[in-house]
């Protein structure tokens, strides 16, 4: 795919990936009076299809985004300002071109931490109003233990998985409030090592749902890209309001192999998430039978 080199970007090492990106953000900045804001968002959950999802809408002929998914304006770096955001952003020249094909862009962006982020949903209203929104929530047992893969992989995860969950909250502590009273202040801890919180999905969709319309904000089970990958595409394309497209092939991106989690610990976790699962369910009208 196209955008392949795009979404790599992101996944490599920190002092590899700073020039080409901070080149464009210079770039996109000084040129930021003539980039349109988006107008969709995948707004998360992290490790929940996000990644797979964003290809595949990259790949409509009337869909626009920035060079590489995970601006992060909503959660990390809201200090940087409007203008630092727009310069993500395709030019009006480029939507121009799409416009001459006979279809209306759509300008997108995903970052995952908006959705966990609890001042996101506020700061989005404020600058998008009008923002359609796209909210994957995956089984939060699975979601938490490929999270943990993740940080592992990074090299910034010294703890065993079930260390890990134990001191979530001892490593949280005094973090948000923190992030309450000062935007600029970053967390590692909360960006990093919120394995279970990050779960609890009922509680982050309600604050998104007190400040948008409902009808702006399309939930949709990671399982569903697996199971039904057409027709989940076109539920998503519906609710961005772009035509209908077909791909060849919808494939996942960057799947990771690790080993299995421990029949005890995904016992003691699922009867944890038992209570955030249901309210979930009630929120979206549908049991996903997570166990």
């Amino acid at each position: 795919m196209p955008n392949q080199i795009a979404e790599l970007i992101p996944r490599l090492p920190e002092p590899v990936r700073a020039l080409p990106r901070t080149a464009i953000w210079t770039y996109g900045q000084l040129t930021s009076a003539v980039r349109p804001l988006p107008g969709a968002l995948i707004i998360g959950a992290q490790k929940a299809g996000t990644t797979a999802l964003y290809a595949w809408l990259r790949e409509h002929p009337a869909v626009l985004g920035p060079t590489w998914k995970e601006v992060n304006y909503f959660d990390r770096r809201f200090t940087r300002g409007e203008s630092w955001y727009r310069g993500h952003f395709p030019n009006e020249l480029r939507l121009r071109r799409v416009r001459r094909r006979g279809l209306e862009p759509v300008v997108l962006e995903a970052s995952t931490g908006y959705l966990f982020h609890p001042l996101a949903p506020e700061r989005t209203k404020a600058l998008l109003p009008a923002a359609r929104l796209v909210a994957l929530v995956r089984d939060p047992v699975t979601r938490a233990y490929s999270h943990y893969q993740h940080e592992v992989a990074l090299g910034r995860e010294p703890l065993s998985f079930e260390d890990a969950i134990d001191r979530e909250d001892e490593r949280m502590d005094g973090e948000l409030e923190r992030m309450l009273a000062d935007p600029a202040y970053f967390s590692y801890a909360w960006w990093n090592y919120t394995y279970l919180a990050r779960g609890r999905y009922a509680e982050q969709l309600e604050r998104w749902l007190a400040v948008f319309p409902e009808e702006q904000l399309l939930i949709v089970p990671t399982d569903d890209l697996g199971k039904s990958p057409r027709e989940t595409y076109a539920r998503v394309l519906s609710h961005l309001h772009v035509p209908p497209h077909e791909l060849g092939e919808y494939p996942r991106v960057f799947g990771r192999d690790y080993a299995a989690m421990s029949t005890e610990t995904r016992s003691r976790l699922s009867a944890q998430f038992a209570e955030p699962n249901s309210r979930l369910y009630e929120l979206i009208g549908r049991d996903l039978g997570w166990t």
